[in-house]
C-alpha cells in the first residue's frame, strides 16, 4: 500500500483528489495539509510515502516545502501537482528534489500510474515539462553534429524510437499508443535504455536524447 499525503490550499481540490485516488486499491490517503508548513509538521505522524504537492500556497509554498522535505525526510517522494507550468516553478521544484511535475488536469488513471512510478524512484513529467527543463539546464546545448557514444549506437531501432518519444515528454501510455505496443513492453524498453546509457531517470534520458537528436533522426532514415 502506498501512503499519500495531499498538500493543497484548496479544500475542494483535496476532496476531489481523495475521491479519485481512493478508488485505487493500492493507494491510501493518510492525511491532508493546507500548506507546506503544515505538511512538514504532519510527516512525522503520518509517514507518507508520496506527497502530492501544490506550488502556490500561503505560509509556505510548494517549492520551499519540497526543499525542506528533501532535507529532513529524504525517503518521502514529492510529486508536484499544480495548475501552473511556469518555467520558474518547474525548475525550482525539480532542483529542490521533486520526483515529478504534473498538471492538475492530468487524468486520474495517469496520476495513479505516476504516483506508483514516483514511489519506485522514477521521475514523472507531464507533457511539455521536459522541454521547459531542457532550457533551464546550464551547459545543455545541442551540437550540430554530435558524435554518439558507443552506448547509444548499441540501442535497437525500437529503443531509439522510445528514446525520442521520451525526449518529447511522452508518458508510457502515450508511447504505447504511438508504437502500438503494451505499456508493459514500454516499461521494459525504458528500463533497458536507462541501463544501457547509464542514466538515472527519464529526465536524464530526455536531456541525453535531445543532445543527439540528429543521430536519432538519421537512424530513422536508415530503417
Amino acid at each position: 500500500m502506498i501512503k499519500i499525503m495531499l498538500v493543497d490550499d484548496q479544500n475542494l481540490i483535496r476532496q476531489g483528489l481523495r475521491a479519485l485516488l481512493e478508488l485505487e486499491a493500492d493507494l491510501e490517503i493518510v492525511g491532508e495539509a493546507e500548506n507546506g508548513r503544515e505538511a512538514l509538521d504532519l510527516i512525522p505522524q503520518l509517514h507518507p510515502d508520496v506527497i502530492l504537492m501544490d506550488m502556490r500556497m500561503p505560509v509556505m509554498d510548494g517549492v520551499r516545502a519540497t526543499l525542506e522535505i528533501q532535507k529532513n525526510y529524504p525517503q518521502v517522494k514529492v510529486l508536484v501537482l499544480t495548475t501552473f507550468d511556469d518555467d520558474e516553478y518547474v525548475t525550482a521544484a525539480m532542483q529542490n528534489g521533486a520526483m515529478g511535475y504534473l498538471l492538475k488536469d492530468t487524468p486520474s488513471e495517469e496520476l495513479a500510474v505516476a504516483i506508483r512510478a514516483v514511489h519506485k524512484g522514477y521521475t514523472q513529467l507531464g507533457p511539455g515539462i521536459v522541454k521547459k527543463l531542457l532550457t533551464q539546464y546550464p551547459g545543455n546545448h545541442v551540437c550540430d553534429s554530435p558524435i554518439p557514444p558507443p552506448s547509444l549506437t548499441e540501442l535497437t531501432p525500437r529503443e531509439k524510437e522510445v528514446l525520442k518519444l521520451i525526449a518529447n515528454g511522452a508518458s508510457n501510455r502515450e508511447i504505447a499508443q504511438e508504437l502500438y505496443i503494451s505499456e508493459g513492453t514500454v516499461k521494459n524498453y525504458v528500463t533497458n535504455i536507462l541501463n544501457r546509457l547509464s542514466l538515472r531517470d527519464r529526465t536524464q534520458a530526455a536531456i541525453f536524447a535531445n543532445s543527439y537528436l540528429s543521430y536519432l533522426q538519421d537512424g530513422d532514415a536508415e530503417k
